[in-house]
């Protein structure tokens, strides 16, 4: 056993995983795994700047992380940054924090790169499954990108797109400072069209349609699933490898476009953090499913933060 710790840094949230790795066995256990909503791509989309705010939200979670990791006696770390810091004019005041709080380098790597991380991670327990066919095409829908990868046991394909549910929230669901409480159909048709045109690109790469299982990734979709699932509260084992039909997901979609901030904070399962976000993360998952032919997504707690572990413990 390996004992490692990964960072995932997206626009919307931090996340951290301390665990022990056995790869003769491809054993993962967990220690600690913990997420904090800092919203690092608050404004990027607009300004091409992280804003000062964000980022201390964002060191601040580093400095709690810091502590667990130093406690847990992680033997190595890294710290993978994603989307907002790839875009952002000032990455290096950014880098120049991460690095004096976890003495670790951020490494900003490609959306080719996310999206293998992303494939190892989600589908590491997978391969053995007899109910669940071949290619899998895994979907991380993140704040300011969404990651398309196929394969069957290694990545054929894959392709990263910039959209996500904070970019489309940000780019059309904010006005005059304010997010529109529930969208307009002109809104919400506007964010349509961006994820079809950003469907199509993926398409140029990744044959999204000759995917046998859709696997989904990230906190827009296991926040649809946990609604799915009827859950109180969050509850990772049951989000984990389970199975939301295209019924399910379109009807949640319309429940969260149609509703108030109120009303989708009021969701048992619901980050404080996800409430203005979730409507657009829904949608995108749902015109993902559409395009594909998916008559379900096969929900995955183990993503992109399993596979920079995992890239520790080989």
């Amino acid at each position: 056993m390996k004992r490692v710790a990964a960072i995932d840094c997206g626009t919307n949230s931090i996340r951290l995983l301390v665990a022990d790795c056995d790869p003769a066995t491809g054993e993962l256990k967990d220690l600690d795994r913990r997420m904090q909503i800092v919203r690092l791509g608050q404004g990027v989309d607009r300004t091409g700047r992280l804003a000062p705010e964000a980022l201390e939200r964002t060191f601040a979670a580093c400095r709690e992380y810091a502590a667990v990791i130093k406690g847990l006696g992680a033997e190595q770390v890294r710290f993978v940054a994603t989307s907002a810091s790839r875009d952002a004019e000032n990455r290096d005041d950014f880098v120049r924090g991460v690095v004096d709080i976890l003495g670790v380098e951020p490494e900003v790597i490609t959306g080719d790169q996310e999206a293998e991380f992303s494939f190892n991670g989600a589908t590491k327990e997978l391969l053995g499954r007899a109910d669940l066919e071949r290619p899998f095409l895994v979907v991380d829908i993140g704040g300011g990108s969404t990651e398309f990868v196929l394969g069957a046991d290694s990545v054929r394909a894959a392709r990263s797109v910039d959209v996500g549910c904070v970019r489309m929230t940000e780019r059309h669901l904010v006005h005059e400072g304010e997010i529109s409480d529930p969208p307009s159909q002109g809104q919400i048709a506007a964010i349509k069209a961006d994820v079809a045109t950003a469907l199509d690109q993926a398409e140029e790469t990744v044959p999204l349609r000759e995917a046998a299982t859709l696997v989904g990734l990230a906190g827009s979709v296991t926040t649809v699933a946990a609604i799915a699932l009827g859950l109180d509260r969050y509850e990772s084992e049951a989000i984990h490898h389970s199975r939301i039909s295209l019924a399910q997901v379109r009807e949640i979609t319309d429940r969260l476009l149609s509703s108030t901030h109120a009303e989708r904070a009021a969701i048992p399962v619901m980050h404080p953090g996800r409430v203005d976000v979730i409507a657009a993360g829904a949608l995108v998952l749902l015109s993902i499913m559409e395009r594909t032919g998916a008559a379900e997504v096969v929900v995955s707690e183990h993503d992109i933060l399993d596979g920079i572990a995992w890239s520790l413990a080989g």
